[in-house]
């Protein structure tokens, strides 16, 4: 199949300059991407992983997973050469003298488990501080298997692989972005560097589809969370870091690993704007506020809506929050709906938001015929 999309981004390929010293970012290529208002897929902290290449000579494959930006220490060399933050190949060579060249087919490739299943908008192909050893293009496969295959499973000849990202040449030291249009729901991913060379990072930006018949047998579970399908819609302030940390799983463990707005110099306030999983009843929630000392906000306030032109329903009036504190509330009443905002006062952030909940019968039936029809 062949993808409906995509190519990247004008002033992207072409030869990186050498480094000249200095800043390495100095001359870096980057642009705003659309599509980076999704979440990561392919984050670790959501559990995505590099299970496989086919060649790691000078650098590791997990290294394109890594989060923040790649390092570049101009004096570091080991015993094979020049030390990359990167995933970075040996250079291929032909069959003979007569024919010392790679051939048009030969390429590296890197199997990524994402951490979460989901439909991809668009991929972030790093190729920062690799100037010289770049590959000459690349190509993205997705594919969609169940559990916990191995890389030899993966790789069987049964298993079909749909292009996400054609062949395209990409440039050095860039972030060479490329938006994706295949309406199905993946798994892992097949990254591939023609001939060889090296990429940085990966990024995958999409939407988690979870498994309905897995949030089910847990009854109760959080409907927010970016890996049970919930995700943020907008938000007023992401100047310091991103609104999709608030759903990221597991509990913060640095001041940047949740959301911290702008210190305002008016009377208004900030807030984010979540779609749930589903539609879901929900009992209760916490907003915790760890490593968020004295930049946490003084108040919060939640609220719940039921479809797109519902009306927004308070659920946690505005409430005093404590620096580095899980605060928890169980609701009065069940409160339904299929979006949720927190609103903070007057600014500042939050670590985490969880809702706790189910499904209702409407949710499981909208989330299941979407699973089939991306399946």
């Amino acid at each position: 199949m062949t993808a409906r999309q995509q190519s990247p981004l004008a002033g992207f390929t072409g030869d990186a300059r050498p480094y000249g010293g200095g800043e390495p970012y100095a001359d870096y290529r980057t642009a705003d991407f659309p599509f980076t208002q999704y979440a990561n897929l392919a984050d670790r902290q959501l559990g995505a992983g590099v299970i496989a290449a086919n060649d790691e000579f000078f650098a590791m494959r997990e290294n394109l997973l890594l989060p923040g930006a790649a390092e570049f220490d101009p004096e570091h060399f080991g015993h094979k050469g020049k030390v990359m933050d990167g995933w970075e190949t040996r250079r291929r060579r032909g069959v003979s003298a007569e024919h010392p060249w790679p051939t048009e087919d030969d390429h590296d490739w890197a199997l990524v488990r994402l951490g979460a299943p989901g439909v991809i908008h668009g991929v972030v192909v790093d190729t920062a501080h690799f100037r010289g050893n770049y590959p000459q293009a690349v190509s993205v496969e997705g594919t969609a298997v169940e559990g916990a295959p191995t890389p030899e499973e993966l790789l069987a000849d049964d298993v079909k692989w749909t292009v996400l990202v054609p062949r395209t040449p990409v440039g050095g030291h860039a972030a060479n972005g490329f938006a994706v249009d295949v309406p199905q729901r993946f798994t892992h991913l097949r990254v591939n560097q023609h001939p060889d060379g090296g990429i940085a990072r990966l990024r995958v930006y999409g939407e988690v589809v979870a498994d309905p018949d897995w949030l089910t047998a847990l009854g109760t579970f959080d409907v927010v969370a970016l890996e049970n399908g919930g995700r943020v819609e907008d938000a007023s302030d992401r100047f310091y870091s991103p609104a999709t940390n608030t759903i990221q799983p597991g509990r913060s463990r640095k001041m940047d690993d949740g959301w911290e707005t702008r210190r305002r110099r008016d009377q208004g306030h900030d807030w984010i704007r979540y779609r749930l999983a589903a539609q879901a009843s929900v009992r209760a929630l916490e907003i915790d506020t760890a490593y968020l000392k004295g930049n946490s906000a003084g108040w919060a306030s939640v609220s719940v809506r039921d479809g797109e032109d519902g009306e927004w329903v308070e659920v946690l009036p505005r409430t005093r929050l404590q620096p580095d504190t899980n605060h928890r509330f169980v609701l009065p009443r069940t409160a339904v709906g299929t979006h949720a905002r927190v609103d903070i006062f007057p600014d500042g952030g939050i670590s985490r938001l969880r809702l706790f909940g189910r499904l209702t019968e409407e949710g499981s039936t909208a989330l299941r015929t979407r699973h089939r029809e991306l399946g």
